[in-house]
């Protein structure tokens, strides 16, 4: 049975009041970039960790910035309620993504340093990104230009290509698990779908305007369905919405669109190259789609959109980047039952 991520849905709870000038103390100090020393577990101390505020919060728990007293470091703590991660089935879920997580080293996916748990809930410490989500950057300001669109782009297929490199299928690329750090550059997160494939799998997950044609009919998918979801995710940066889109949410109407793979581009979008590679990557036919061979990396990297991209400056993060010096919206966070207390 399919999980739909309920993607648009911000259920941001105020837990409880707290002095407005701490609340602005704690903005000044973790919302910037910090010098980072090299995470060490044997050193780290969950009971020594000061809690700060809530970012997040979902069906399963809450993610909390967190102050760590030996390192003087700011992590977030996803803190994760067992009992319902049994009660809905999502154990597995959150194992996947512990394992692939633990072994991924790449400048534009979230690091996960730490996991542990308790007889009520599971704890996984994360690196801070304090940017909030492309998805809210992209919504206050509508669209992105076509050169903001390949910033964003740059980075993502980098990581893509990193992942697809150790077999491993990201299956739930949309704005909303793209974070953006205090400098602008993009993190890769929710691994929660992640999975190592070598030939194809046939499980069915991810979100509805997102899917490839072939997870919708069951034929088998790869990381050729990273690519689609490329293509959707360039076009909504350009336009402001999805190529298949249904003003009523008819989640039928838009699986019939994605099939088709039948859309147009808004007349103000005039970019040739960036629709030329968006058709490519939202070809339905798998032997046609961008990407799609274990060879058409370089045809992604030598796309004319890119012709003055270096990738090696993408790679270090030398590129001029959008979105930065942002803040994400915070709740005070004073008690989370379960945390042993702090010393």
């Amino acid at each position: 049975m399919m999980h739909f991520m309920a993607s648009r849905v911000r259920r941001m709870l105020f837990l409880y009041k707290n002095n407005k000038n701490n609340q602005n103390n704690v903005d000044s100090k973790t919302n910037q970039d910090v010098k980072s020393i090299p995470f060490d577990k044997k050193k780290f101390d969950l009971r020594k960790v000061e809690l700060l505020r809530t970012v997040g919060t979902g069906t399963f728990g809450r993610v909390i910035v967190v102050h760590d007293k030996c390192s003087q470091q700011y992590y977030a703590l996803k803190v994760l309620i067992i009992e319902e991660l049994v009660r809905l089935k999502q154990v597995e879920h959150v194992k996947n993504e512990k394992s692939i997580l633990m072994q991924l080293n790449h400048p534009f996916i979230v690091k996960l340093y730490w996991t542990g748990h308790d007889a009520k809930f599971l704890y996984m410490l994360f690196e801070y990104v304090c940017g909030g989500e492309l998805f809210k950057y992209l919504r206050e300001v509508g669209h992105f230009s076509s050169e903001t669109t390949r910033f964003y782009t740059s980075e993502i297929i980098l990581a893509l290509k990193y992942l697809h490199s150790l077999n491993i299928v990201y299956r739930d690329l949309k704005p909303e698990n793209l974070l953006l750090d205090y400098s602008g550059h993009l993190k890769m997160t929710d691994f929660g779908f992640a999975k190592h494939v070598k030939d194809r799998t046939y499980s069915l997950c991810g979100t509805p305007e997102y899917l490839a044609p072939e997870i919708l009919q069951g034929k088998g998918h790869n990381h050729a369905a990273d690519w689609w979801t490329t293509g959707i995710i360039i076009y909504e940066m350009l336009v402001g919405r999805p190529p298949f889109y249904d003003e009523n949410d008819n989640r039928l109407c838009i699986y019939q669109k994605i099939v088709s793979g039948d859309f147009d581009f808004p007349d103000e979008i005039v970019d040739e190259n960036a629709k030329s590679i968006v058709r490519k990557f939202l070809r339905v036919n798998l032997n046609e789609r961008l990407g799609s061979s274990k060879d058409s990396m370089y045809e992604i990297l030598e796309h004319p959109w890119f012709s003055d991209i270096c990738w090696s400056d993408v790679f270090q993060r030398k590129l001029k980047a959008f979105g930065g010096n942002r803040q994400i919206t915070a709740y005070p966070a004073l008690v989370l039952f379960g945390i042993p207390k702090q010393r």
